[in-house]
């Protein structure tokens, strides 16, 4: 199969932003949301959760389900926040619910507001992962939480992309290799507890058995997720 021709995070997302759902759509996304889940507290009553990069607003809703009483997202993209704005409609009157449009290099969020921070599969967008986990860092509480997920760098290296049709015509996102020495270094230089980390591999039960795809991918982690804690 021939490559797609890559564009920029925001041009790609204006356009995908149509046909993009709030629920994990693929098994790479099903394999990475499993991880999250395990990580993710089952209760998050009382809480402030930020979703950094919410697209349309999938782990915002799973936040919302667990009682989270404030939410807050954030994305590049004004046509995938159009997408979210929809999907809170059902949650607005038992939650604290707020959209804006912002990079994660430059959050347009004040110091120390969450408790929970996630981060789903964006990093890989941006080429300066330390300066994206110092803004989670900053926007996180004192011995609060992030959750920060991404297609796993094997994936870079076997040629994945992450693509998607549009009109008829396929494109991907750019994306950049993090590599977990990167994130390690990163990590301790903000002073970031690595808590635990999980590589989910894809679950054969979740393919199309007419999918067209790397066979290897059944062999390897799709995703490197990260549980990381601020210091208190």
């Amino acid at each position: 199969m021939s490559r797609a021709s890559t564009l920029d995070p925001s041009d790609a997302y204006a356009l995908w932003a149509a046909s993009y759902p709030a629920h994990a759509h693929n098994p790479v996304m099903q394999a990475e949301e499993r991880a999250m889940f395990a990580l993710m507290p089952a209760s998050l009553q009382q809480q402030t959760v930020l979703d950094i990069g919410c697209g349309s607003g999938r782990y915002m809703l799973h936040a919302l389900r667990r009682g989270a009483s404030r939410v807050s997202g954030v994305d590049l993209s004004p046509e995938m926040l159009v997408r979210a704005d929809v999907e809170m409609d059902a949650y607005r009157s038992v939650a604290e619910i707020a959209l804006a449009q912002g990079s994660l290099m430059a959050l347009p969020l004040p110091d120390a507001m969450a408790h929970l921070t996630i981060c789903g599969l964006v990093v890989g967008h941006l080429e300066n992962l330390a300066q994206a986990l110092a803004e989670l860092h900053r926007v996180t509480r004192p011995g609060g939480t992030i959750l920060c997920s991404d297609v796993h760098p094997i994936g870079h290296a076997l040629g994945w992309q992450r693509d998607f049709k549009s009109d008829g015509t396929r494109y991907a996102a750019r994306h950049t290799q993090h590599l977990y020495s990167q994130w390690h270094t990163a990590c301790v230089e903000l002073g970031l507890t690595i808590e635990r980390v999980l590589e989910p591999m894809l679950d054969p039960a979740d393919i199309p058995a007419d999918a067209q795809f790397d066979r290897m991918a059944l062999q390897v982690p799709v995703a490197l997720v990260f549980q990381l804690r601020r210091a208190a």
